[in-house]
């Protein structure tokens, strides 16, 4: 959980989705050392909800690792679609996503303003939007 919430760090949202998603957890010599979680949002579609890598293994090439696995497992289950989402602040998620072949789609305005208790801050910027984005697997 504590890596879910470095992630989201809202604990009720996180408990909210890893009750309805599958949850994969990466590991090296035994030590968690990233995770995500899958969550069907709708027929053929999915969407890579948390991708959270610990601390000592950032900027390793881990979080694309485990996004790239994301998809795999997403394709091998036969979605059609995985799309994830990202908050307005969240620069340097929104260029690997894209590196990792997803395309923005959207935004949704103050999501995070309306979803969490407390407000975010990350990179200086105030979290408000939700920028989602879409891979096509098929």
């Amino acid at each position: 959980m504590d890596l879910l919430v470095q992630a989201d760090p809202d604990v009720d949202v996180v408990n909210q989705y890893i009750s309805r998603g599958i949850t994969y957890v990466g590991e090296i010599d035994g030590n968690v050392i990233g995770c995500y979680v899958l969550l069907k949002t709708r027929p053929m579609i999915v969407e890579l909800v948390n991708v959270a890598v610990a601390e000592n293994y950032q900027g390793q090439g881990y979080g694309k690792q485990l996004i790239q696995h994301a998809v795999q497992q997403a394709r091998f289950m036969g979605y059609k679609s995985i799309e994830i989402g990202t908050g307005n602040s969240s620069i340097g998620q929104l260029a690997l996503y894209q590196k990792c072949g997803f395309r923005i789609v959207g935004v949704d305005l103050d999501f995070f303003t309306r979803h969490y208790k407390e407000p975010i801050f990350e990179n200086g910027i105030q979290c408000r939007d939700m920028i989602r984005l879409v891979q096509h697997i098929e």
